[in-house]
């Protein structure tokens, strides 16, 4: 498979991908109900990617990256940085996904985030914000 010779860790990113999975969940069903209320769409979508990201962290944390180490501030600001990244390129891949291009939502959504995560919030998260210190 082509996946396991570009990844170090297969389960790890398939565990990830689960975890975002549910933060998508809870990011598409804040973004429906943002948009419903009348929330523009890079807006709506930027306030329900923290939504997500705020699921994630949890799934991400504990399970895919097995990272049961105490929760500490350092962590919590390079994920919230990686979040707010993530945020931001959401909100501009939808605004030209789903306005410009004229998209559904929901669809423009999914599309922008399986984007998103494969180049910028599974590499950010393994690397910055859980990234395993070398013991000596």
């Amino acid at each position: 498979m082509l996946l396991v010779g570009l990844v170090k860790n297969p389960r790890e990113l398939l565990v990830a991908g689960f975890g975002g999975a549910v933060g998508t969940g809870v990011d598409v069903a804040v973004l429906v109900l943002l948009v419903k209320h009348g929330v523009t769409v890079p807006v709506a979508t930027f306030l329900a990617a923290l939504a997500g990201a705020a699921t994630n962290f949890g799934l991400n944390k504990y399970v895919a990256f097995r990272d049961h180490s105490p929760i500490d501030l350092r962590q919590l600001a390079r994920f919230g940085l990686v979040a707010v990244a993530a945020a931001l390129l959401m909100a501009g891949a939808m605004s030209i996904v789903s306005v410009k291009l004229g998209a559904p939502v929901v669809v423009g959504k999914l599309a922008c985030a399986a984007v998103v995560f494969a180049i910028w919030t599974y590499p950010a998260q393994r690397r910055l914000v859980f990234a395993r210190t070398a013991s000596v």
